[in-house]
Order: structure tokens, then C-alpha cells, then sequence
């Protein structure tokens, strides 16, 4: 009966999987010893039978039994790591933070957000949409300097002057290069946590700009 400690391990990632390789070398201990007794009974007494290939198996199933509980030993470690960095996440309520978005808020007629563009453009504008995409302002003449974040601040004024009442609105970078062709952008804004999600071992945010975002991609946090 030969082993495979690469295939009795098959890189274990979760508790139930040492939980199956452990039970899957019981069964080969098992086989392995009523193999051992059979020979043994059954082996001429005039020639005995040479040993050395039994104590190779023997010792390969006790490295697949030590790589199995030293999985099952990180494994645990993984889980505990994870319990801490989850309970980091929950000082994240409460809390300001700056995310990849597309939706800005508008308080006490100051709204603030960032864009990169992928790279250099001749012409950028920026476009403030209501939730249904409706244009209230379009600002021209904005920073074309690819690869850097590009601070914007609206007034909070629409495409006539009037004054908008606070709320929360999207934003559109009208990006193009020397060729006429249209260049990429990212957006982020700082908005606050009302809640988390740990959904699937993951920390979600509900913001209060209504979008959620991964608490992985924080940038800023105030």
C-alpha cells in the first residue's frame, strides 16, 4: 500500500478539510495494519519476509499524520487572525471614510471627491447627476494630469447658480485625450459607516451616501 503525503495533504485550507484527511488516514492505518498482520501470519518461517518496506510506509503515514496536524494547527491560526481583523473592522462605525465611488454628499452646500484619470487628457469635465442622471452642474477646464488624484469641490450650485439642498449625487468625469478618445477614471469620496456586514467572512460597509463598499478598500479614515 503506498502513500502519497502530497496526495493525502491536498492543500488543506478549511477545518473540514483535516477533519476529512484525518479520517482518510485512519482508514489507511487501518489497511495498513491488517496488511502487516496478514503477511505476517501468512510468511514462510524459513525465509522471513524483509521488514525495511513496511517501516517505509509506516514512516510515510506518520508525515502525512504530522503534515495533516500541522495544517489543522494553521488552520486554526487563520480562523483567529480573522476573528481580530474582523473585530478591527467593527471601530470602522461611525467613522469617516474615503472609498472608490461615484456618489458624493452635498452638507451645508459643500461637496468634496477625487478623480485619477488613467492617463494624461487634454479635456476633462466633471458632471454632478442627480440619483436619476439628471445634470444639475457641469464644471470644464479640470486638471488632465493622468496618474494623480485631482481634488474637486462643488458649491453645491446648480448649472443656473441656485443653491441645491443637501442630499447625495453622483458625479461623472468627461475625460478625453489628444485623439478624441475617451480616458478612464476612478472616483472616491468620504462618506460615513452606519453598519458592517460580515457576510461570507467579509466586511462589507452600508455608508451613509447609501453605496457599500469593502472595508479592504479604504483609503482614508477620520
Amino acid at each position: 500500500m503506498e502513500i502519497s503525503p502530497s496526495t493525502a495533504t491536498g492543500g488543506l485550507t478549511t477545518t473540514t478539510d483535516s477533519n476529512i484527511a484525518k479520517d482518510k488516514l485512519d482508514t489507511d492505518y487501518q489497511s495498513f495494519l491488517k496488511l502487516l498482520i496478514a503477511q505476517v501470519s501468512n510468511q514462510d518461517p524459513l525465509e522471513p519476509m524483509d521488514s525495511t518496506t513496511f517501516v517505509s510506509q509506516l514512516a510515510q503515514l506518520t508525515q502525512v499524520e504530522q503534515s495533516i496536524v500541522t495544517n489543522a494547527n494553521l488552520e486554526k491560526i487563520d480562523t483567529r487572525l480573522s476573528n481580530v481583523e474582523l473585530l478591527s473592522d467593527v471601530q470602522l462605525i461611525g467613522r469617516d471614510v474615503t472609498v472608490p465611488t461615484d456618489r458624493i454628499e452635498l452638507r451645508d452646500g459643500q461637496a468634496a471627491f477625487t478623480y485619477a484619470l488613467s492617463r494624461d487628457a487634454t479635456d476633462v469635465a466633471i458632471r454632478v447627476m442627480t440619483a436619476d442622471g439628471t445634470v444639475l452642474r457641469e464644471m470644464t477646464g479640470q486638471p488632465g494630469i493622468g496618474g494623480t488624484d485631482h481634488a474637486v469641490t462643488w458649491d453645491g450650485r446648480d448649472v443656473d447658480g441656485l443653491p441645491v439642498p443637501d442630499g447625495v449625487f453622483r458625479v461623472e468625469v468627461l475625460a478625453r485625450d489628444s485623439a478624441d478618445n475617451a480616458v478612464p477614471y476612478d472616483t472616491s469620496s468620504t462618506t460615513r459607516v452606519e453598519q458592517l456586514s460580515f457576510a461570507g467572512g467579509v466586511t462589507t460597509m452600508l455608508l451613509r451616501n447609501g453605496d457599500t463598499a469593502f472595508a479592504g478598500t479604504v483609503t482614508a479614515v477620520r
